[in-house]
Parts: C-alpha cells; structure tokens; sequence
C-alpha cells in the first residue's frame, strides 16, 4: 500500500498556488477549476488544496531547514517554530541512520501548519 493523496485546505487557489510554488519549488500539476482543486506532484503523492478540504499538518523535506525559514521570513511567511533538531537516528527506523532530524515550522495563507524536515549529519564539535 503506498500513499496516493493528501488533501489541505486553501480558500483562494492563487494565493495558494504562490506560496506552495515557491515552496516547493515548483509549479501545479493541474488545476480544476471550477470545482476548485488545484494539485502538486510530491514525488509521486499528490498534494490537494481545495477549499473544502480540513486541514493538516504536512512535513515537506527541504534541503536546508535553516535557508528555508529566512526564506520563507523575508517573504512575509509566519513562522511558527524555529529551526532545531528534535531527533537523532540512531538507526535507520523513522530516518537515515546516524543523521540529526532538523525541523521548524511555518504557517501557509490559509493558516495551515506546515513543517519543514532536513536530515543533517550531527554537527562535530
């Protein structure tokens, strides 16, 4: 079984379609509209913003959690959690062994929480 779609409130497609564009990197995959969906491909799961949709929380892989955040900050984006490793993988369960999870937070327009995970070698000191 593997994951086909995940759907996320938008009440305005445009403004929608913006921010997960530069987010992700780049643009939709189709829009329908009406009846108003509008659909990422994240690497093969798809991502719906419609406006009927409740929402949810979505962990999106970025390169550089850091990067990202002042990115998104000098944008205007709302970030809700700063950057800071909540996990160290000790094996390769839940991600690649021996690397620190490093996430933050950040809130799309319609107020949807988003979070950002990068998994990093552990800083040596």
């Amino acid at each position: 079984m593997t994951l086909v779609q995940v759907a996320q409130r938008a009440t305005d497609l445009d403004r929608a379609a913006a921010f997960y564009t530069d987010l992700l990197g780049h643009g939709p995959a189709a829009r329908f509209d009406p009846p108003g969906l509008l659909f990422f491909d994240l690497g093969g799961v798809r991502l719906l913003l419609e406006q009927g949709a409740p929402s949810a929380v979505l962990y999106l892989a970025v390169d550089d959690v850091p990067a990202t955040v002042e990115r998104l900050r000098a944008a205007g984006v709302p970030v809700e959690g700063e950057p800071h490793v909540i996990f160290h993988h000790d094996d390769g369960t839940l991600g690649p062994a021996g690397t620190d999870e490093w996430q933050a937070f950040v809130r799309d327009p319609d107020g949807n929480l988003v979070g950002l995970v990068e998994h990093r070698a552990p800083a040596t000191t």
